[in-house]
């Protein structure tokens, strides 16, 4: 379920299909309802001749589909820049877009039905006794949808310079990882520090287990991929059924290559069916921020470095995509990590799957920034001032990877800037 949610919102197929489809059936059912009023001799909205409504429905028709190969136009274009200025990895977050979905979608929909309303048209024939026949109500709503057309344009111009703001991209970004901090890094979190085999300590580690003499058997995945979601509760259910242990070999946001260890069950020497134990661990072709608070850095790390590069060199940005890490890892800093071990409903450990740790978060968030920054003297402060805060928050068991970055970065600075500036930063 999690990998079509994932499909529908990153396709810029399904939306617009839906709603061109959708307005295209209103247009049926509007026709035949005009049709029904005509045969009862009532006439009701649009008025015109059959050959004024023909020509209003082909100027509509024609109008909404340059609109919407703009759209597509323009669409590309903001793509190509994001990809070219920021990063890749940001291209998810235009394709997710709904709005503009929503835009292109419109103006299909108003093609759509200007082209069936023009079929129902006809003129009279009086050789074949057959009258004029003009839906007005469908024409009314053709015009409606004309004049809704020119203003979703505007709308959609403002949006797409809205969206190309530098500060934009970084907060929505950002804003996606928080969801994903409150969804899988909530304030209060059950332990499963005392889960155990019988007869075993709970311990996922392969050589603890092999030194047990248990069988094991290692799962290859099926297709190459990046793990995007991991149904924890599903492998549970799954271990519980063969009374083993289930071990993921990659985190969410690792790459799996073909037929490269995916899972390995420990404790038994039941046949196994391996698509049972992969299914509830979804691969795609690129990383998604499903349940990965490490790609939403990963993001705005590539951001902050592609502004700190030499051809680049827009420190300014870079502190921008600092100020929405330094808010994030602060999120982080008083929650608990998960360990990556669940256990069943009798508290036996079934489950355990690889997490970032709080010292894997921080190094990600701040390694490559720390090093290619410390010739900027905005970046340098910066980081002084996100660890200074941070490390006023944490507890002293999360303290040491803040002191390391704090250390690695004075070492930095000694070579990069010279001695006026270092004592600028204090």
């Amino acid at each position: 379920m999690q990998r079509l949610r994932d499909r529908f919102q990153s396709s810029f197929l399904l939306l617009p299909a839906s709603m061109t489809a959708g307005i295209g059936l209103l247009a049926a059912l509007l026709t035949w309802a005009d049709a029904a009023l005509w045969g009862s001799g009532v006439r009701f909205g649009f008025a015109g001749e059959p050959a004024a409504a023909r020509g209003l429905l082909s100027t509509i028709a024609s109008s909404t589909l340059t609109l919407a190969g703009l759209t597509f136009s323009v669409t590309l274009v903001v793509l190509a820049l994001a990809s070219s200025q920021y990063s890749p990895r940001v291209l998810r977050t235009f394709l997710k877009d709904r709005r503009t979905k929503m835009v292109l979608g419109v103006f299909l929909g108003t093609y759509v039905y200007a082209l069936v309303t023009l079929r129902a048209v006809r003129s009279a024939d009086e050789a074949a006794g057959q009258a004029a026949f003009v839906p007005g109500v469908a024409m009314t709503v053709a015009f409606v949808f004309a004049l809704a057309a020119i203003g979703v344009f505007v709308f959609f111009i403002d949006h797409v310079v809205q969206s190309v703001r530098i500060e934009r991209i970084i907060g929505r970004i950002a804003a996606d990882t928080r969801g994903i901090i409150e969804r899988w890094y909530p304030l209060e979190q059950a332990s499963s520090a005392d889960a155990s085999l019988p007869g075993t300590v709970a311990s996922a580690a392969l050589d603890t287990v092999a030194a047990d003499g248990r069988a094991t058997r290692t799962i290859g995945a099926a297709t190459p991929g990046v793990v995007s979601s991991i149904d924890s509760d599903a492998l549970v259910e799954r271990a519980r059924a063969v009374d083993g242990l289930v071990v993921v070999q990659c985190g969410v946001g690792q790459f799996v290559p073909g037929g490269g260890p995916l899972v390995t069950v420990i404790g038994t020497d039941d046949d196994l069916d391996p698509d049972a134990f992969r299914g509830p661990i979804a691969l795609s072709a690129t990383r998604t921020e499903t349940q990965d608070v490490g790609f939403g850095f990963r993001q705005l790390v590539d951001i902050a470095e592609r502004a700190l590069s030499p051809g680049v060199n827009d420190s300014t940005t870079a502190v921008q995509a600092v100020d929405q890490i330094h808010d994030l890892l602060r999120r982080l800093a008083t929650r608990p990590i998960p360990d990556g071990r669940h256990v069943d409903a009798d508290g036996i450990l079934r489950v355990q799957v690889p997490v970032a740790s709080w010292g894997d978060l921080v190094a990600l968030a701040l390694d490559e920034i720390r090093h290619w920054g410390a010739n900027s003297l905005q970046i340098a402060q910066r980081l002084h001032d996100l660890l200074d805060d941070l490390l006023a928050v944490v507890s002293d068991d999360r303290a040491e990877p803040l002191h390391r970055q704090r250390r690695l970065l004075v070492a930095r600075l000694d070579d990069e800037l010279p001695d006026v500036e270092q004592a600028q930063l204090h």
